[in-house]
């Protein structure tokens, strides 16, 4: 009796042990699949790829990425398969897609698909690409027109590519490949960028350069693009001392900070996400709202003071108001970026999307200097131009502004330099991928330019001499 349930027990556990073998050569057998599908994804020939051009080791090559002395070339592969399924998601976008309140219409990012991407004589390998843009990617889509404006991330497949983990260009992760929408001057987006960082903002660089497409048809010109540095990618990094602290792209009715619009999903934090702190922007909105602005002038302005840099805002109001960029706070509730700046725990601006300035306006127009117009469902202007002291320092803006950097004769010479640059490239642009609809066009669009910069010194003047 003892034999055999000794034998009994000796089988059982022979068996068990087998079953227990069994899965673990089936566990074996499965991450061994796993890194032969990753083996197989990585077979490609990263011959291109060096420390200085492609890894995360170095600090971002701005005189390479924004050359200012020439227009940059890029070419970028897609597969066809590829290609067709963004158009696709694109169509569905903008079948499904609506409006929100704010004057600003808004959708789901586009998707994301891999690309080849080359630049002097290199590759970057399985690029993300996507198209960007909410309201002018819809309006140039629906219109036909294929110059549309795209999204770079160098390593936005690196969980699929794991030899490509951390991949950069020249230590740039993110890049925008603006298509100058509307702007047969091709140079409205740089220029602005610029001026506001000249006058002391913290905006994005910028360089002009030329897309080469091809999607499984051969290379097709796209024409000239404002290549745009991502704000959370370096701006806030290269342009802060600190760049830790709550980065906000606020977008929709919220974003007018108006009484009752408060709303966290329309407040999107592009930094420190997993705490997803919005007291910040929670306590700008209670300030600037506060029945204290009334009852007690000079505690609503300390309450404010003490989470909004004012003079920041103040600085870049006057600056956009001159150049007449409506598309903006004021009119629109969208492109501005609050970073709060760990140095002084304040909310500071940073402008976006320049491509509208310098001109009047299509829609509501650009804001007057004196913005008499402008009513509390823009708080952050009215209350504060209601205080005569802000408004003071808002003047003396405008003054430093046209005398120290939006100057005539230095702006007429950066728009002919421009000009130059640009000519040969704006006239090889094809029906189909442009805004220009002649040679003569891009032409009238640069003299417009040069006449406006003066059209708006003599403004402010006037209006300062009131």
């Amino acid at each position: 009796m003892k034999k055999s349930i000794l034998i009994l027990f000796t089988i059982m556990f022979i068996t068990f042990t087998a079953c227990r073998n069994d899965d673990n050569i089936s566990e074996d057998i499965d991450d061994e699949e796993e890194v032969l599908e990753e083996e197989e994804l990585d077979r490609t020939d990263y011959s291109d790829w060096t420390e200085l051009t492609h890894s995360n080791d170095v600090d971002p090559d701005y005189a390479t990425v924004f050359n200012q002395s020439e227009v940059l070339r890029f070419d970028i592969e897609i597969s066809s398969s590829d290609w067709s399924s963004m158009q696709s998601d694109l169509s569905s976008l903008f079948n499904t897609g609506g409006s929100r309140p704010g004057m600003t219409t808004s959708f789901d990012d586009p998707m994301w698909v891999k690309c080849s991407f080359k630049f002097n004589g290199k590759e970057w390998y399985n690029v993300g690409i996507r198209y960007k843009g909410n309201s002018s990617l819809q309006s140039a889509y629906q219109s036909g027109n294929n110059k549309l404006s795209f999204k770079l991330d160098f390593d936005e497949f690196e969980d699929d590519y794991p030899a490509l983990k951390n991949q950069r260009f020249y230590g740039f992760k993110q890049l925008n490949l603006n298509n100058n929408y509307d702007d047969a001057s091709l140079m409205r987006e740089k220029v602005g960028a610029d001026l506001f960082r000249q006058f002391g903002l913290a905006a994005s660089q910028t360089a002009f350069c030329v897309v080469y497409l091809d999607h499984g048809d051969g290379s097709q010109y796209y024409g000239v693009y404002t290549l745009v540095e991502e704000v959370d990618d370096t701006v806030i990094d290269t342009q802060f001392a600190d760049g830790s602290g709550n980065l906000y792209k606020p977008d929709g009715d919220a974003a007018s900070f108006a009484s009752g619009t408060y709303d966290t999903d329309e407040m999107e934090l592009k930094t420190n996400e997993e705490t997803a702190d919005y007291s910040d922007v929670r306590a700008l909105y209670d300030a600037i709202n506060s029945s204290s602005r009334t009852s007690d002038v000079e505690a609503w302005k300390a309450s404010v003071e003490g989470v909004f840099d004012v003079d920041n805002f103040l600085k870049w109001l006057a600056a956009n108001t001159v150049i007449q960029n409506w598309d903006t706070y004021g009119n629109m509730t969208h492109n501005y970026y609050l970073y709060n700046n760990p140095e002084n725990s304040l909310l500071t601006w940073i402008p976006w999307d320049n491509n509208e300035a310098f001109q009047d306006g299509k829609q509501s127009g650009a804001l007057s200097l004196a913005m008499s117009e402008v009513s509390s469902n823009w708080p952050l202007i009215k209350y504060l131009m209601d205080q005569d002291d802000y408004q003071a320092i808002y003047e003396g803006y405008l003054l430093q502004f046209v005398d120290e950097v939006f100057e005539p004769s230095v702006m007429i010479d950066t728009y002919a330099d421009y000009y130059d640059m640009l000519k040969e490239y704006a006239y090889a642009e094809q029906s189909g991928y442009t805004y220009i609809y002649s040679d003569s066009y891009f032409d009238s669009a640069v003299s417009y330019l040069k006449s406006h910069v003066q059209s708006r010194n003599d403004a402010v003047n006037s209006y300062l001499d009131k």
